[in-house]
């Protein structure tokens, strides 16, 4: 299915530092937010925008004698995410306790999977320029509890703690450090989000915290990357620093940037790069420091005993895999290989499922290319004019493949179909009813067009023999025969018709 891609070697991002060059290493553990109404462990509710603290139960609070109960749902949601990315599905896993304190943690540990994710190996195919693909090794994927949230900016000598996150099922989505610049981790970032979304596991939405990526940068020499693609031996890459919760793709690059060329001044300087957790400021376009970076002996690990392990029949597996959709890279390919559409078109097309949902139901039956450019141009163009999504489109598919019905039968032009758009856009309506009562369609009775042709002819000599003498001249007598008609007459029949009156 995707054999119309070219697979691209990773290409590191070189940054010219002061003493001589140096190549971009990053890694990304993204954290994605399960889409369930019921949170992990308990049947508290994950709306967003709830009242501060009103989405807890007793387990999220801690309460003593609670224990935590498996979502099932949400452990279909990581292995429906799992075979999405291509990767290796664990039969068998556990939960562990990672113990560390923070305020909006009232348990005083995080339960995770540090020994046996619930995901293993797999890949996301990454769109760097149209045909043009690179591969991002997956590790792992992980379940685990998201914490609360502390509010420090609502007075100023208190803070605030808002437990409704708390126990919301994440998965952790780790890559292996094959990514090389910051415009591609912009789009592994983008490119995972996407077939979340197709997969409907995730709802990607950054904006609300639903979707965070802590991003893992160093620096190394020329040729290092590649002894380490040969060796294993992490410690030719240089020492990491982590850049923590991104939620924006722009930022992502941004930060990526920054911290690149700031480990770069520390090395040339003589100074030695601490491995740590950073902060991206965007106001000041620059990383600070926020602790030293803690090590997985350090969170003291060890299994759950309140949870027993899981043990997936690969039945179940099997069923999910059964009913998958249809993921991103396939719908594109398809569009480019049936449909005959750009890899550009196919791409705009497939970026977002609700954008492909809406192409397919208006391609249905018709011209694919033609739908492409009406969807593209005319129905794309006007939402983002008016900042609307493809759900808030006063133009329903149906009501877009009846004006593309009447283009393709000649029964209105294609200027005609775009004041159509035009009308549907702001009354609504069916299009064939709507050119019928306004008197719309196209003239395509020869002999009342032929009449026409006959009339501009016999009034303009003068024109027939420059017209004659130069046939690129014939276009005007179109021009007028279709002033003539009011634009109604069928624009390929008058133009036969004056060729044959011409005699050219």
């Amino acid at each position: 299915m995707l054999d119309h891609l070219t697979y691209t070697a990773p290409e590191a991002r070189v940054i010219a530092g002061a003493k001589g060059d140096w190549e971009l290493v990053i890694g990304l553990e993204v954290h994605a937010q399960v889409a369930s109404n019921a949170k992990l462990f308990s049947g508290a509710s994950t709306a967003f925008g709830a009242e501060p603290n009103s989405n807890v139960s007793f387990v999220d609070a801690a309460m003593p004698g609670m224990l935590p109960v498996i979502n099932e749902f949400c452990v279909e949601q990581a292995v429906r995410t799992g075979l999405g990315l291509k990767a290796a599905i664990n039969l068998f896993s556990a939960f562990d306790r990672k113990n560390y304190f923070y305020p909006d943690l009232p348990q005083g540990y995080q339960i995770s999977q540090l020994y046996h994710p619930i995901v293993g190996e797999g890949e996301i195919i990454v769109d760097m320029a149209p045909g043009v693909a690179r591969r991002v090794r997956i590790e792992r994927i992980h379940l685990e509890q998201d914490a609360g949230k502390s509010i420090h900016d609502m007075d100023p000598a208190l803070s605030f703690v808002d437990l409704n996150r708390t126990g919301v099922a994440l998965m952790e989505i780790v890559s292996r450090p094959d990514i090389r610049g910051p415009e591609e981790a912009a789009a592994y970032v983008a490119k995972l989000r996407q077939i979340m979304r197709y997969l409907g596991t995730c709802d990607g939405n950054m904006q609300n915290g639903n979707l965070r990526a802590d991003v893992n940068v160093s620096v190394c020499k020329p040729g290092d990357y590649e002894r380490f693609r040969e060796t294993g031996d992490f410690s030719v890459l240089g020492t990491r620093c982590e850049i923590k919760n991104m939620n924006s793709l722009r930022f992502i690059q941004q930060a990526i940037e920054y911290e690149a060329r700031r480990q770069i001044a520390i090395i040339e300087d003589g100074g030695k790069i601490v491995q740590e957790t950073r902060l991206y400021d965007p106001d000041k376009g620059e990383t600070r420091s926020m602790r030293s970076k803690e090590e997985a002996h350090d969170y003291r690990y060890f299994p759950d005993p309140d949870l027993l392990p899981l043990e997936i029949e690969q039945a179940w597996v099997d069923d999910i895999t059964a009913r998958m959709p249809e993921l991103p890279d396939a719908k594109k390919a398809r569009f480019v290989t049936d449909l005959g559409l750009s890899e550009y078109d196919a791409g705009v097309l497939t970026a977002e499922v609700e954008n492909a949902d809406y192409f397919e139901a208006v391609a249905e039956g018709r011209d694919g290319k033609q739908a492409a450019n009406w969807v593209i141009n005319e129905l794309f163009g006007r939402l983002n004019k008016e900042g609307l999504t493809i759900a808030d489109s006063p133009v329903s598919a149906a009501q877009l493949g009846g004006v593309l019905d009447l283009i393709a039968s000649g029964e209105i032009s294609g200027k005609m179909a775009k004041d159509l758009f035009e009308i549907l856009w702001t009354e609504g309506g069916d299009p064939a009813e709507i050119a019928a009562a306004r008197g719309m369609k196209q003239v395509t009775d020869l002999g009342a067009i032929e009449a026409a042709v006959d009339e501009i002819i016999a009034a303009n000599p003068a024109q027939v023999e420059k017209a004659r003498a130069n046939p690129k001249l014939a276009g005007w007598f179109t021009g007028q025969v279709l002033k003539a008609t009011g634009g109604k007459a069928n624009p390929a029949a008058v133009n036969e018709l004056v060729a044959r009156k011409l005699g050219l």
